[in-house]
């Protein structure tokens, strides 16, 4: 565990982002492992949503600076493998701040950390390969439809998988299509429904 701990906190603290949290310090004070981070003063993008669709024009900018932030760490060589709306803080600026890290690894190494078979991440957000315990599988391309997802849930007010217990909404992520975000809001824009209905396909 000190060791995930360690591994997950230093990866993260190598991305320095506006959009991203930044982790400034990894250590250990009287055999209590810490890790030091800013501190963001504002709701997550969950409880600013509260159930509710968001304007799209505000829904999609979000996603957008969301989506450049998860870039720039892909860059760095570094997965996050959790973005969900609560994992997104917005701050006095009204500007998003990606947080959380805790499933984060790299790309091009595998800390030998996580076990074969283990499903990581959250049930309405994660990508197939993830529910289905495919860690070999996830990506680049897991990330993007954790996007997709997020953006999904701002659109319509609520994630595009739900069921009743989370081995159910895993089943429904792994078999079932998405409705499309215009069927459940049809304010939203044709634009944004392709966007968001192409980060959650399936196979690339």
């Amino acid at each position: 565990e000190i060791k995930r701990f360690r591994t997950e906190a230093e990866a993260a603290g190598q991305l320095q982002h506006p959009n991203i949290v930044a982790i400034h310090e990894v250590g250990e004070h009287d055999g209590q492992q810490y890790f030091s981070m800013d501190y963001v003063e504002g709701p997550s993008l969950a409880k600013r949503c509260d159930s509710r669709p968001l304007p799209p024009n505000q829904a999609a900018e979000y996603v957008k600076l969301m989506a450049e932030a998860i870039h720039y760490a892909h860059q760095k060589g570094i997965l996050h493998r959790d973005l969900k709306p609560s994992n997104v803080l917005i701050d006095t600026a009204d500007q998003p701040r990606i947080t959380d890290f805790g499933l984060a690894r790299r790309i091009e190494q595998e800390s030998g950390l996580t076990l074969t078979g283990a499903v990581l991440g959250s049930p309405s957000y994660m990508a197939p390969e993830q529910a289905a315990a495919r860690n070999e599988e996830v990506g680049v391309g897991s990330d993007i439809y954790s996007v997709g997802a997020t953006l999904y849930h701002l659109l319509t007010g609520r994630p595009p998988f739900q069921a009743a217990t989370p081995l159910e909404t895993m089943r429904q992520v792994i078999e079932s299509e998405p409705a499309s975000p215009r069927w459940v809001n049809p304010n939203v824009p044709q634009d944004l429904d392709t966007i968001c209905l192409k980060c959650l396909e399936k196979e690339s």
